[in-house]
């Protein structure tokens, strides 16, 4: 039979086994164990200051690298755009970097005729209605509709219309007045399609059109296509240059490289979010209105060469 006195045995002897199952296991991490997870934290804290060194450095190099493109431009960009007619078109993704590009092109000597900066409501599908009527209304007897597409895309049309107050005219052809130019633009900008920072003084030779990344909400699609629109337009009338953010996900830079028809008289450039890329901008622009030659530069997909060659 089975006594209180055996119960105190038994519960004595689990006991003393789990006091020397601690004791064990304790000694255990003190040793090996604990030597081996105490090598680990310490090789992944190396790993972990020689990765913030690595960040460090390559942040001095991008910093050296602007530095550098800032001050090779004094030297490469003067004149070479000196008495060249260009108007500064930009895009809301490209805000951020258009002071860039403005002062890139102010180096290289250009004539800047105005700068014209679309919304978003310019780009937003939902208003393609009353884009296709704000083209025939704002239409003007010296930029008259009747040349306009008239496909049904309000984009195409209205910046087709914005081209050909903003732009040159094709030889022998009518000159847009002042009047009209002024009017077409105050039509525009009073709807909130866009705005003025300077006053127009007057068309230009070639556009730089400043863009970025691709849209990304559930219109992406469609206003990635009128991003392509002004492009395309601005194209049909002069010279121009894309200085873009990117060259993926359906941004214009990636749609011009794709097109074999685009990409042989629109220039891209896809960094020109970075000083380097502001200054193969203005060249790109050289090389469109010396050499009459489009080219894909930066440093992303389908880019031909990140820079490209000085005119002799």
């Amino acid at each position: 039979m089975i006594n209180f006195r055996y119960h105190v045995v038994s519960l004595t002897a689990v006991f003393l086994a789990l006091a020397i199952g601690l004791v064990v296991g304790t000694a255990a991490l003190n040793g090996p164990v604990a030597d081996s997870l105490k090598e680990r934290v310490n090789g992944l804290s190396k790993d972990n200051q020689q990765m913030r060194q690595a960040v460090n450095n390559m942040q001095k190099e991008i910093e050296l690298e602007e530095q550098f493109a800032a001050e090779i431009a004094q030297v490469v960009l003067p004149g070479k755009l000196t008495g060249r007619r260009v108007l500064l078109l930009t895009l809301p993704s490209g805000r951020e970097h258009t002071e860039g590009v403005l002062k890139m092109l102010q180096i290289g000597g250009a004539q800047l005729t105005g700068r014209v900066d679309l919304q978003d409501k310019f780009i937003n599908p939902d208003n393609n209605n009353n884009l296709m009527e704000l083209a025939v209304t704002a239409a003007r007897p010296s930029a008259p509709a009747s040349g306009l597409p008239g496909n049904g895309h309000g984009v195409e049309t209205s910046s087709a219309l914005l081209a050909s107050v903003l732009l040159d005219r094709a030889a022998g052809a009518t000159p847009v007045t002042e009047a009209d130019r002024r009017s077409v633009l105050a039509s525009y900008s009073n709807a909130g399609y866009l705005t003025t920072d300077e006053k127009v003084t007057g068309p230009a030779e070639a556009v730089v059109l400043v863009s970025g990344q691709p849209y990304v909400d559930k219109d992406s699609a469609k206003k990635d296509e009128s991003v392509v629109k002004v492009a395309e337009q601005f194209d049909r009338t002069g010279a121009i240059v894309v200085a873009g953010n990117g060259s993926a996900g359906g941004n214009v830079v990636a749609v011009v490289r794709g097109d074999p028809v685009l990409s042989q008289t629109i220039s891209t450039v896809d960094d020109a979010n970075t000083t380097q890329g502001q200054l193969v901008t203005t060249l790109a622009l050289v090389q469109q209105l010396v050499e009459k030659k489009a080219g894909q530069y930066g440093v992303g997909d389908n880019a031909s060469a990140l820079l490209p060659r000085l005119p002799q």
